[in-house]
């Protein structure tokens, strides 16, 4: 297991630069999916989400001023919070030395993208309803359990989920013989550390 660890060290600075330097690219089904979601869940709320490098913005619907010339509320997210999931499970699952390797990140990317997204987006919302203070959230509509969900949202999505995910989904893809390909390859990796 000591190797395994080791190995695992190893694998990360190379995954996170990976990551970072083609996060532009790898995040941008995140962004999809947030103007997807948008469209359907928030459209009253939403004019547009556009995207520059790792850098998410929300240009909503919602007026900034009270005087004639009035500009609209933009959102700003940093996406690299939400998807540092993606290098660590790389980092799992090139440690663990599994022959589907290929296919095994291809499975978490896909898997893991939801959980990214899920992230923005309660950013998002929370920056709107709940951090903004009380003018802009008063536009919003959302009631007081709405804000409370919203909170929620935002505290999984940014303490639980972008760190716990990707290890459980590398232990199912490791246990599960038809994804994996390889039976239990975590125990194959403990006996041969």
């Amino acid at each position: 297991m000591g190797r395994f660890v080791l190995r695992c060290l190893a694998w990360l600075p190379a995954a996170f630069a990976l990551w970072y330097l083609t996060a532009p690219v790898l995040l941008a089904p995140s962004v999809w999916l947030a103007r997807g979601l948008c469209a359907v869940g928030f459209p009253d709320l939403v004019r547009a989400v556009t995207d520059s490098g790792a850098t998410v913005t929300f240009i909503t619907r919602i007026s900034a001023g009270t005087t004639a010339a009035r500009g609209v509320v933009t959102v700003d997210v940093n996406l690299l919070l939400y998807s540092f999931g993606l290098p660590m499970y790389a980092a799992l699952t090139l440690a663990s030395r599994n022959p589907h390797w290929k296919r095994l990140l291809a499975i978490g990317y896909v898997a893991l993208l939801p959980f990214v997204t899920w992230g923005l987006v309660a950013d998002f919302l929370k920056n709107l309803a709940i951090t903004s203070g009380p003018a802009i959230a008063s536009q919003t509509g959302f009631s007081g359990w709405q804000r409370e969900a919203i909170a929620l949202a935002y505290q999984l999505g940014t303490l639980i989920l972008p760190a716990v995910v990707p290890v459980v989904l590398w232990v199912a893809t490791q246990l599960r013989p038809g994804v994996g390909g390889a039976g239990s390859s975590v125990a194959r990796t403990a006996e041969r550390s």
